[in-house]
This record gives structure tokens, C-alpha cells and sequence, in this order.
């Protein structure tokens, strides 16, 4: 339900608090979002030596930075999938995860794709 209080600095905090508890929880409970966040600290700052460009840093961190943000969608529907299906199963459930699932896969896909074309881009051409 949308918030009748008055919007202001006070809306932009409570908004960083609960930015925070959901990063603070996809941290914490999913195994995914851990293990694609250590490969963004290691590979952030190779971004920097095999871009030549601010235009190749900016597609580099963009990319891994999607990575991330669809990561975190598809554990918000898993997390609510599981909440509503419980143990039972069924179809439309599977579906929304391997969906889910699907878009993170493609995000991977295409900051494998940015950083192949990068290095090819400025050590190979």
C-alpha cells in the first residue's frame, strides 16, 4: 500500500534502511548473490586495467552491476514462491523460478560477452 505520509528526507532514509535490510538478507541467504559479489570485487578493479576507455569501465561495471540487481529480483520471486507454494509443487512455481533463474543466466551472458569484447577490443584488434 502506497505511503500517505509526506515524502521527504525522512522517506529517503527509511528507503536507504530497507535498501539496506534487503541487500543485508540476499547476502546473508543466498549462496548466489555471495559467490556473483566476490567475482564483482575481483573483476572491478580488473575492469579498470583492461578498459581504455570510460565508456569500456562504464559497460564493464554496468554489466556486473546488472548481474547483481537480477540476482537479487530472482531471489525476491523465489523467496515469495516458496513462501506461497510451500512444499507443494507445481508447475507455475517451477516456472517462475527457472524464469527467474533464466534472466540471471542471460545478464551472465552478456558481462561475459562486454568483457571478452573489451579485451579482444584493446589487446587483440
Amino acid at each position: 500500500m502506497a505511503s500517505t505520509e509526506r515524502r521527504g528526507f525522512k522517506q529517503i532514509i527509511a528507503a536507504a534502511k530497507w535498501s539496506a535490510n534487503g541487500l543485508h538478507a540476499t547476502f546473508k541467504y543466498e549462496a548466489s548473490f555471495r559467490l556473483e559479489f566476490y567475482l564483482f570485487l575481483i573483476l572491478l578493479p580488473t575492469s579498470f586495467f583492461i578498459s581504455e576507455t570510460s565508456t569500456q569501465l562504464w559497460m564493464l561495471i554496468a554489466s556486473m552491476l546488472l548481474v547483481l540487481c537480477v540476482e537479487i529480483i530472482n531471489s525476491s520471486i523465489e523467496a515469495v514462491v516458496d513462501m506461497v507454494c510451500g512444499d507443494q509443487y507445481h508447475d507455475l512455481a517451477k516456472r517462475a523460478k527457472d524464469m527467474g533463474s533464466a534472466a540471471v543466466f542471460v545478464c551472465q551472458m552478456l558481462f561475459l560477452f562486454t568483457f571478452v569484447l573489451v579485451i579482444y577490443d584493446n589487446y587483440f584488434r
